[in-house]
Protein backbone atom coordinates (compact mmCIF):
# COMPACT_ATOMS: atom_id res chain seq x y z
CA UNK A 1 0.00 0.00 0.00
CA UNK A 2 1.20 3.28 -1.36
CA UNK A 3 0.50 6.88 0.72
CA UNK A 4 -2.02 8.52 -1.79
CA UNK A 5 -2.46 11.93 -2.99
CA UNK A 6 -3.64 15.06 -1.41
CA UNK A 7 -6.89 14.24 -2.98
CA UNK A 8 -7.21 10.45 -1.70
CA UNK A 9 -8.15 9.32 1.68
CA UNK A 10 -6.16 6.57 2.32
CA UNK A 11 -2.68 6.39 3.75
CA UNK A 12 -0.10 4.10 5.16
CA UNK A 13 2.45 3.08 7.19
CA UNK A 14 5.96 4.00 5.95
CA UNK A 15 8.28 1.42 7.44
CA UNK A 16 11.75 1.02 6.56
CA UNK A 17 11.45 3.16 3.60
CA UNK A 18 8.54 1.35 2.33
CA UNK A 19 4.88 2.08 2.19
CA UNK A 20 2.35 -0.41 3.35
CA UNK A 21 -0.79 -1.44 4.90
CA UNK A 22 -1.86 -1.72 8.37
CA UNK A 23 -3.63 -4.82 10.30
CA UNK A 24 -6.43 -2.26 10.17
CA UNK A 25 -7.16 1.16 9.54
CA UNK A 26 -8.23 4.68 11.83
CA UNK A 27 -11.00 6.56 10.98
CA UNK A 28 -9.91 10.34 10.69
CA UNK A 29 -13.13 12.49 11.74
CA UNK A 30 -13.05 15.47 9.18
CA UNK A 31 -14.14 18.31 11.75
CA UNK A 32 -14.79 20.78 9.33
CA UNK A 33 -17.48 19.54 7.31
CA UNK A 34 -17.91 16.07 9.78
CA UNK A 35 -17.87 12.06 8.23
CA UNK A 36 -15.01 10.69 7.65
CA UNK A 37 -12.07 13.00 6.16
CA UNK A 38 -9.45 9.82 5.57
CA UNK A 39 -8.59 6.35 6.75
CA UNK A 40 -4.84 5.79 8.23
CA UNK A 41 -3.33 2.03 8.14
CA UNK A 42 -3.04 1.13 11.90
CA UNK A 43 -0.05 -0.76 12.81
CA UNK A 44 -0.13 -3.95 14.80
CA UNK A 45 2.62 -5.28 17.28
CA UNK A 46 4.25 -7.06 14.58
CA UNK A 47 4.78 -3.75 12.62
CA UNK A 48 5.69 -1.48 15.50
CA UNK A 49 8.50 -4.19 15.89
CA UNK A 50 9.44 -3.99 12.22
CA UNK A 51 9.84 -0.20 12.59
CA UNK A 52 12.27 -0.39 15.70
CA UNK A 53 14.62 -2.58 13.85
CA UNK A 54 14.59 -0.93 11.02
CA UNK A 55 15.79 2.11 12.60
CA UNK A 56 18.30 0.42 14.80
CA UNK A 57 19.42 -0.94 11.09
CA UNK A 58 19.97 2.58 9.95
CA UNK A 59 21.91 4.35 12.71
CA UNK A 60 24.54 3.38 12.19
CA UNK A 61 24.55 5.24 8.80
CA UNK A 62 22.37 7.69 10.53
CA UNK A 63 25.14 8.26 12.82
CA UNK A 64 27.59 8.67 10.01
CA UNK A 65 25.95 11.13 7.91
CA UNK A 66 28.36 14.52 8.16
CA UNK A 67 26.92 17.45 9.26
CA UNK A 68 26.43 18.22 5.38
CA UNK A 69 24.20 15.92 4.70
CA UNK A 70 22.16 16.19 7.73
CA UNK A 71 21.33 20.05 7.62
CA UNK A 72 20.44 18.74 3.23
CA UNK A 73 18.13 16.81 5.17
CA UNK A 74 16.73 18.77 7.72
CA UNK A 75 16.68 22.27 4.74
CA UNK A 76 15.19 19.30 2.06
CA UNK A 77 12.08 18.70 4.45
CA UNK A 78 11.58 22.45 5.44
CA UNK A 79 11.56 23.48 1.46
CA UNK A 80 9.15 20.19 1.28
CA UNK A 81 6.55 21.33 3.79
CA UNK A 82 6.60 25.07 2.66
CA UNK A 83 5.91 23.87 -1.16
CA UNK A 84 2.90 21.87 -0.46
CA UNK A 85 1.43 24.56 2.76
CA UNK A 86 -1.82 24.53 1.15
CA UNK A 87 -2.60 20.50 1.44
CA UNK A 88 -0.84 20.11 4.83
CA UNK A 89 -2.88 23.44 6.21
CA UNK A 90 -6.16 21.17 4.95
CA UNK A 91 -5.37 18.47 7.12
CA UNK A 92 -4.69 20.33 9.85
CA UNK A 93 -7.80 22.18 9.55
CA UNK A 94 -9.97 18.91 8.75
CA UNK A 95 -8.41 16.07 11.49
CA UNK A 96 -7.37 18.55 14.30
CA UNK A 97 -10.40 21.45 14.24
CA UNK A 98 -8.03 24.33 13.75
CA UNK A 99 -9.29 27.63 11.68
CA UNK A 100 -7.37 27.86 8.58
CA UNK A 101 -5.82 30.91 9.80
CA UNK A 102 -4.16 28.89 12.26
CA UNK A 103 -3.41 25.99 10.30
CA UNK A 104 -1.43 28.26 8.03
CA UNK A 105 0.89 29.13 10.79
CA UNK A 106 1.49 26.04 12.28
CA UNK A 107 2.76 24.88 8.87
CA UNK A 108 5.12 28.05 8.57
CA UNK A 109 6.15 27.09 11.93
CA UNK A 110 6.67 23.61 11.15
CA UNK A 111 8.99 24.39 7.75
CA UNK A 112 10.83 27.10 10.10
CA UNK A 113 11.54 24.81 12.96
CA UNK A 114 12.91 22.44 10.28
CA UNK A 115 15.08 25.40 9.01
CA UNK A 116 16.35 26.50 12.09
CA UNK A 117 17.55 22.66 12.81
CA UNK A 118 20.31 23.61 10.37
CA UNK A 119 22.15 26.13 12.75
CA UNK A 120 21.64 23.09 15.95
CA UNK A 121 23.15 20.54 13.27
CA UNK A 122 26.20 22.39 12.83
CA UNK A 123 26.66 23.49 16.11
CA UNK A 124 27.52 19.19 16.86
CA UNK A 125 30.67 19.73 17.36
CA UNK A 126 33.36 17.78 18.81
CA UNK A 127 35.95 19.44 21.78
CA UNK A 128 39.71 18.83 23.32
CA UNK A 129 39.71 18.43 26.77
CA UNK A 130 43.24 19.10 28.75
CA UNK A 131 43.55 16.92 32.27
CA UNK A 132 43.85 19.28 35.18
CA UNK A 133 43.78 16.62 38.21
CA UNK A 134 47.05 15.33 40.26
CA UNK A 135 48.84 12.42 37.97
CA UNK A 136 46.83 13.69 34.81
CA UNK A 137 48.81 16.63 33.38
CA UNK A 138 49.53 16.56 29.49
CA UNK A 139 46.43 14.77 29.22
CA UNK A 140 44.46 15.34 26.40
CA UNK A 141 40.98 13.92 24.90
CA UNK A 142 38.71 14.12 22.39
CA UNK A 143 35.35 14.50 23.64
CA UNK A 144 32.63 13.95 20.79
CA UNK A 145 29.29 13.76 20.57
CA UNK A 146 27.07 11.00 19.21
CA UNK A 147 23.76 10.03 18.72
CA UNK A 148 21.27 8.43 21.61
CA UNK A 149 20.31 6.42 19.42
CA UNK A 150 16.83 5.59 17.91
CA UNK A 151 14.06 8.65 19.38
CA UNK A 152 10.51 7.18 19.96
CA UNK A 153 8.72 10.62 18.75
CA UNK A 154 5.18 10.68 20.03
CA UNK A 155 3.11 13.68 19.16
CA UNK A 156 0.00 15.16 19.81
CA UNK A 157 -3.41 16.22 18.41
CA UNK A 158 -3.37 19.07 19.27
CA UNK A 159 -0.47 20.38 16.81
CA UNK A 160 -0.13 17.09 15.11
CA UNK A 161 2.77 19.07 12.60
CA UNK A 162 4.59 21.68 14.79
CA UNK A 163 5.04 19.52 17.56
CA UNK A 164 5.88 16.64 15.48
CA UNK A 165 8.62 19.00 13.90
CA UNK A 166 10.05 20.32 17.44
CA UNK A 167 10.69 16.16 17.73
CA UNK A 168 12.19 15.19 14.64
CA UNK A 169 13.85 17.96 13.32
CA UNK A 170 16.19 17.57 16.48
CA UNK A 171 16.37 14.13 16.35
CA UNK A 172 17.77 14.05 12.83
CA UNK A 173 19.69 16.95 13.52
CA UNK A 174 21.48 14.69 15.84
CA UNK A 175 22.16 12.25 13.49
CA UNK A 176 19.44 9.74 15.06
CA UNK A 177 17.06 7.32 13.67
CA UNK A 178 13.14 8.38 14.09
CA UNK A 179 9.96 6.03 14.72
CA UNK A 180 7.51 8.43 14.95
CA UNK A 181 3.98 7.43 16.54
CA UNK A 182 1.14 10.67 15.97
CA UNK A 183 -2.11 10.95 17.89
CA UNK A 184 -4.51 8.56 16.94
CA UNK A 185 -7.06 11.19 16.31
CA UNK A 186 -4.73 13.36 14.31
CA UNK A 187 -2.29 10.96 12.16
CA UNK A 188 -2.66 12.77 8.50
CA UNK A 189 -0.34 15.18 8.96
CA UNK A 190 2.39 12.54 9.30
CA UNK A 191 1.60 10.61 7.24
CA UNK A 192 2.02 13.60 4.66
CA UNK A 193 4.93 14.54 6.09
CA UNK A 194 6.41 10.90 5.93
CA UNK A 195 5.38 11.17 2.00
CA UNK A 196 7.34 14.68 1.97
CA UNK A 197 10.96 12.96 3.80
CA UNK A 198 10.24 10.10 1.57
CA UNK A 199 10.39 12.21 -1.68
CA UNK A 200 12.49 15.21 -0.81
CA UNK A 201 15.44 13.54 1.01
CA UNK A 202 17.59 10.92 0.45
CA UNK A 203 17.78 9.38 4.30
CA UNK A 204 19.42 5.96 5.15
CA UNK A 205 16.66 3.46 4.38
CA UNK A 206 14.92 2.98 7.41
CA UNK A 207 16.06 6.31 8.84
CA UNK A 208 12.56 7.60 9.21
CA UNK A 209 9.81 5.21 10.15
CA UNK A 210 5.84 5.97 10.79
CA UNK A 211 3.78 4.26 13.10
CA UNK A 212 0.17 4.94 13.59
CA UNK A 213 -2.16 3.07 15.70
CA UNK A 214 -4.17 3.04 19.32
CA UNK A 215 -1.53 3.31 22.29
CA UNK A 216 -3.23 0.53 23.69
CA UNK A 217 -2.15 -1.06 20.62
CA UNK A 218 1.56 -0.42 20.16
CA UNK A 219 2.27 2.40 22.75
CA UNK A 220 4.12 -0.06 25.01
CA UNK A 221 5.95 -2.36 22.74
CA UNK A 222 7.60 1.28 21.52
CA UNK A 223 8.50 2.12 24.41
CA UNK A 224 9.94 -0.32 26.61
CA UNK A 225 12.20 -1.80 23.19
CA UNK A 226 15.67 -1.19 24.56
CA UNK A 227 16.69 -0.28 21.23
CA UNK A 228 14.97 3.40 21.96
CA UNK A 229 17.34 5.50 22.68
CA UNK A 230 15.06 8.37 23.74
CA UNK A 231 11.95 8.99 23.86
CA UNK A 232 10.42 12.94 22.74
CA UNK A 233 6.75 12.88 23.93
CA UNK A 234 4.09 15.93 24.40
CA UNK A 235 0.77 14.71 25.78
CA UNK A 236 -1.24 14.16 28.91
CA UNK A 237 0.52 13.59 32.52
CA UNK A 238 -1.29 10.61 32.64
CA UNK A 239 -0.06 9.17 29.38
CA UNK A 240 3.73 10.35 30.45
CA UNK A 241 3.44 8.40 33.45
CA UNK A 242 2.43 5.45 31.56
CA UNK A 243 5.32 5.91 29.02
CA UNK A 244 8.08 6.57 31.94
CA UNK A 245 6.68 3.32 33.71
CA UNK A 246 7.17 1.50 30.50
CA UNK A 247 10.07 2.75 29.66
CA UNK A 248 12.96 1.50 32.10
CA UNK A 249 16.28 3.76 31.52
CA UNK A 250 15.61 5.25 28.48
CA UNK A 251 16.05 9.17 28.22
CA UNK A 252 12.26 10.59 28.58
CA UNK A 253 11.87 14.40 27.29
CA UNK A 254 8.57 15.15 27.78
CA UNK A 255 6.35 17.99 27.79
CA UNK A 256 2.89 16.56 29.27
CA UNK A 257 -0.06 18.62 31.18
CA UNK A 258 -0.36 22.16 31.98
CA UNK A 259 -2.74 24.11 33.57
CA UNK A 260 -1.34 27.82 33.70
CA UNK A 261 -2.20 30.58 36.49
CA UNK A 262 -2.15 34.00 35.43
CA UNK A 263 -1.72 36.56 38.49
CA UNK A 264 -3.33 39.50 37.85
CA UNK A 265 -2.23 42.55 40.53
CA UNK A 266 -4.30 45.81 40.85
CA UNK A 267 -1.48 47.71 38.90
CA UNK A 268 -1.86 45.76 35.86
CA UNK A 269 -3.12 47.29 32.47
CA UNK A 270 -6.66 45.74 32.87
CA UNK A 271 -7.14 46.44 28.95
CA UNK A 272 -3.83 44.73 27.83
CA UNK A 273 -4.67 42.01 30.52
CA UNK A 274 -8.01 40.66 29.66
CA UNK A 275 -6.74 40.66 26.15
CA UNK A 276 -4.35 38.72 26.90
CA UNK A 277 -6.20 36.40 29.23
CA UNK A 278 -8.82 35.54 26.48
CA UNK A 279 -6.13 34.80 24.15
CA UNK A 280 -4.50 32.53 26.63
CA UNK A 281 -8.12 30.83 27.47
CA UNK A 282 -9.47 30.79 24.00
CA UNK A 283 -7.25 30.59 21.47
CA UNK A 284 -6.93 26.80 19.50
CA UNK A 285 -10.40 26.33 22.09
CA UNK A 286 -8.51 26.15 25.10
CA UNK A 287 -6.47 22.52 23.49
CA UNK A 288 -3.21 23.59 24.47
CA UNK A 289 -0.79 22.72 27.32
CA UNK A 290 0.62 26.04 27.26
CA UNK A 291 -3.41 28.01 27.72
CA UNK A 292 -4.29 30.03 30.57
CA UNK A 293 -6.32 27.68 32.91
CA UNK A 294 -7.17 30.24 36.03
CA UNK A 295 -6.83 33.97 36.33
CA UNK A 296 -6.44 34.56 39.79
CA UNK A 297 -7.08 38.47 39.88
CA UNK A 298 -6.62 40.49 43.24
CA UNK A 299 -9.94 40.62 44.76
CA UNK A 300 -10.11 44.67 43.95
CA UNK A 301 -9.90 44.25 40.48
CA UNK A 302 -11.76 41.09 40.12
CA UNK A 303 -15.12 42.46 38.67
CA UNK A 304 -13.64 44.68 36.54
CA UNK A 305 -11.53 42.20 34.86
CA UNK A 306 -14.31 40.26 34.41
CA UNK A 307 -16.00 42.77 32.67
CA UNK A 308 -13.15 43.47 30.62
CA UNK A 309 -12.63 39.71 29.48
CA UNK A 310 -15.87 39.53 28.83
CA UNK A 311 -16.19 42.64 26.56
CA UNK A 312 -13.41 40.42 24.49
CA UNK A 313 -15.82 37.34 24.01
CA UNK A 314 -16.94 38.82 20.42
CA UNK A 315 -13.58 38.48 19.34
CA UNK A 316 -13.43 35.11 19.91
CA UNK A 317 -16.58 32.73 18.93
CA UNK A 318 -16.64 29.92 16.56
CA UNK A 319 -17.37 30.39 13.29
CA UNK A 320 -16.36 27.64 9.61
CA UNK A 321 -13.17 26.67 9.83
CA UNK A 322 -11.66 27.50 6.34
CA UNK A 323 -13.03 31.46 7.17
CA UNK A 324 -10.28 32.96 7.74
CA UNK A 325 -12.01 35.25 9.96
CA UNK A 326 -12.72 32.44 12.44
CA UNK A 327 -10.67 31.97 16.16
CA UNK A 328 -12.18 29.07 17.45
CA UNK A 329 -12.91 25.53 16.20
CA UNK A 330 -14.51 22.85 17.67
CA UNK A 331 -12.91 19.88 20.61
CA UNK A 332 -11.25 17.30 19.28
CA UNK A 333 -14.14 15.24 20.34
CA UNK A 334 -17.58 15.36 21.90
CA UNK A 335 -16.51 13.46 24.78
CA UNK A 336 -13.92 16.20 25.77
CA UNK A 337 -16.40 18.15 25.68
CA UNK A 338 -18.77 16.59 27.89
CA UNK A 339 -15.33 16.67 29.80
CA UNK A 340 -15.41 20.24 30.38
CA UNK A 341 -18.98 20.75 30.52
CA UNK A 342 -18.07 18.18 33.71
CA UNK A 343 -15.70 20.72 34.89
CA UNK A 344 -18.30 23.92 34.17
CA UNK A 345 -20.87 22.17 36.09
CA UNK A 346 -19.14 21.67 38.95
CA UNK A 347 -17.85 25.32 39.32
CA UNK A 348 -21.47 26.50 39.03
CA UNK A 349 -22.40 24.09 41.44
CA UNK A 350 -20.18 25.15 43.85
CA UNK A 351 -21.02 28.83 43.38
CA UNK A 352 -18.94 30.65 40.22
CA UNK A 353 -20.93 32.68 38.57
CA UNK A 354 -21.67 31.61 34.70
CA UNK A 355 -20.93 35.60 33.09
CA UNK A 356 -21.02 33.76 29.38
CA UNK A 357 -21.45 30.84 27.56
CA UNK A 358 -21.19 27.07 28.86
CA UNK A 359 -23.60 25.31 26.54
CA UNK A 360 -21.79 22.95 24.10
CA UNK A 361 -23.50 21.10 21.23
CA UNK A 362 -21.04 17.49 19.99
CA UNK A 363 -17.90 19.26 19.80
CA UNK A 364 -18.62 22.51 20.02
CA UNK A 365 -18.37 24.32 23.29
CA UNK A 366 -19.25 27.59 23.81
CA UNK A 367 -16.22 29.90 24.63
CA UNK A 368 -16.96 30.19 28.07
CA UNK A 369 -16.68 32.88 31.17
CA UNK A 370 -16.66 31.77 35.14
CA UNK A 371 -16.24 34.36 37.50
CA UNK A 372 -16.05 34.21 41.64
CA UNK A 373 -14.63 30.55 40.83
CA UNK A 374 -14.44 29.29 44.71
CA UNK A 375 -11.33 27.45 45.87
CA UNK A 376 -13.27 24.13 45.89
CA UNK A 377 -13.83 24.12 41.95
CA UNK A 378 -11.87 21.03 40.21
CA UNK A 379 -11.48 23.36 37.30
CA UNK A 380 -9.00 25.57 39.14
CA UNK A 381 -6.77 21.94 40.12
CA UNK A 382 -7.77 20.48 36.60
CA UNK A 383 -6.40 20.45 33.44
CA UNK A 384 -9.41 21.56 31.31
CA UNK A 385 -8.04 21.81 27.55
CA UNK A 386 -11.09 23.42 26.83
CA UNK A 387 -11.99 27.28 26.12
CA UNK A 388 -13.13 28.37 29.84
CA UNK A 389 -11.71 31.56 31.36
CA UNK A 390 -11.66 30.80 34.50
CA UNK A 391 -11.66 33.90 37.11
CA UNK A 392 -11.27 33.84 40.85
CA UNK A 393 -9.97 36.76 43.46
CA UNK A 394 -7.15 36.21 45.61
CA UNK A 395 -6.31 38.57 48.62
CA UNK A 396 -2.78 39.03 48.11
CA UNK A 397 0.04 38.21 46.60
CA UNK A 398 1.14 35.35 48.99
CA UNK A 399 -2.50 34.34 48.51
CA UNK A 400 -2.15 33.93 45.32
CA UNK A 401 0.97 31.92 45.01
CA UNK A 402 -0.31 29.63 47.14
CA UNK A 403 -3.15 29.06 44.75
CA UNK A 404 -1.05 28.87 42.22
CA UNK A 405 1.10 26.17 43.34
CA UNK A 406 -1.14 24.44 44.79
CA UNK A 407 -1.37 21.54 42.20
CA UNK A 408 1.03 18.74 40.78
CA UNK A 409 1.24 20.60 37.21
CA UNK A 410 3.77 23.16 36.78
CA UNK A 411 4.14 23.98 32.90
CA UNK A 412 3.36 27.62 32.48
CA UNK A 413 2.38 30.75 34.23
CA UNK A 414 1.92 34.62 33.64
CA UNK A 415 2.33 37.87 36.28
CA UNK A 416 0.28 40.67 35.08
CA UNK A 417 1.86 43.96 37.10
CA UNK A 418 3.33 47.44 36.46
CA UNK A 419 5.96 46.62 39.14
CA UNK A 420 9.24 45.15 38.09
CA UNK A 421 10.63 43.96 41.45
CA UNK A 422 7.05 42.40 42.36
CA UNK A 423 6.93 41.12 38.64
CA UNK A 424 10.47 39.35 38.76
CA UNK A 425 9.84 38.11 42.47
CA UNK A 426 6.68 36.27 41.86
CA UNK A 427 7.73 34.64 38.51
CA UNK A 428 10.58 33.72 40.69
CA UNK A 429 8.24 31.95 43.21
CA UNK A 430 5.37 30.55 40.97
CA UNK A 431 6.32 26.67 40.81
CA UNK A 432 6.35 26.58 36.71
CA UNK A 433 8.70 25.98 33.84
CA UNK A 434 8.28 29.21 32.93
CA UNK A 435 6.36 32.37 33.48
CA UNK A 436 5.69 35.25 30.96
CA UNK A 437 5.28 39.08 32.60
CA UNK A 438 2.55 40.77 31.29
CA UNK A 439 1.64 38.46 28.33
CA UNK A 440 0.18 35.08 27.80
CA UNK A 441 2.50 32.15 27.76
CA UNK A 442 4.56 31.59 24.26
CA UNK A 443 7.53 30.11 23.79
CA UNK A 444 8.29 31.42 19.92
CA UNK A 445 9.14 28.75 17.26
CA UNK A 446 12.03 26.89 19.99
CA UNK A 447 14.49 29.37 20.51
CA UNK A 448 13.23 29.37 24.15
CA UNK A 449 13.24 26.69 26.80
CA UNK A 450 9.43 24.75 26.87
CA UNK A 451 8.99 22.51 29.59
CA UNK A 452 7.80 21.90 32.99
CA UNK A 453 8.38 20.75 36.64
CA UNK A 454 5.84 18.21 38.30
CA UNK A 455 3.79 16.28 36.93
CA UNK A 456 4.21 18.48 33.52
CA UNK A 457 7.12 16.55 31.79
CA UNK A 458 10.44 16.41 32.00
CA UNK A 459 13.70 18.31 30.30
CA UNK A 460 12.81 21.54 28.07
CA UNK A 461 11.72 21.86 24.42
CA UNK A 462 13.25 23.73 22.20
CA UNK A 463 15.78 22.74 18.87
CA UNK A 464 19.03 23.36 20.66
CA UNK A 465 18.12 22.38 24.04
CA UNK A 466 16.22 19.44 22.26
CA UNK A 467 19.28 18.53 20.54
CA UNK A 468 21.56 18.60 23.42
CA UNK A 469 18.89 15.54 24.49
CA UNK A 470 19.50 13.50 22.13
CA UNK A 471 23.41 12.95 22.00
CA UNK A 472 25.55 11.83 24.11
CA UNK A 473 29.68 12.11 24.18
CA UNK A 474 32.45 9.59 23.88
CA UNK A 475 35.54 10.67 25.31
CA UNK A 476 38.81 9.06 23.69
CA UNK A 477 41.55 9.84 25.87
CA UNK A 478 44.89 10.85 24.16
Amino acid sequence: MTVTTAASDEYGLYVDGQWEAGGDTLAVDDLADGGTFARVASADERQAEAALRAAARAQSAMADATIVERTRWLDGIAEAIEANADELAEVVVREAGKPIASARGEVAAAAERFRRAVDEARDVQGEYVEGTTAGHEGWNAVVKPRPVGTVLCVAPYNYPLATTALQVAPALAAGNSVVLKPSSKTPVSAAVLARLVDEAVDLPTGGFNLVSGPSSTIGDVLARDDRVGAIAMTGSSAAGERVARESGLTALHMELGGNAPAIVFPDADLDATARHCAKGSFKFAGQRCSAIGRILAHETIHDDLVDRVAAELDEWQPGPLFDDDTSVGPLITSDHAAWVAELVTDAVDRGATLVAGGQHDGRRFEPTLLADVPRDARILYEEQFGPVAVVTPVRSEADALALANDDDLGLDASVFTGDHDRAMRVADAVDAGAVRINGAPSHGLGDIPFGGVGDSGIGREGLGYTVEEFVTTKSIVL
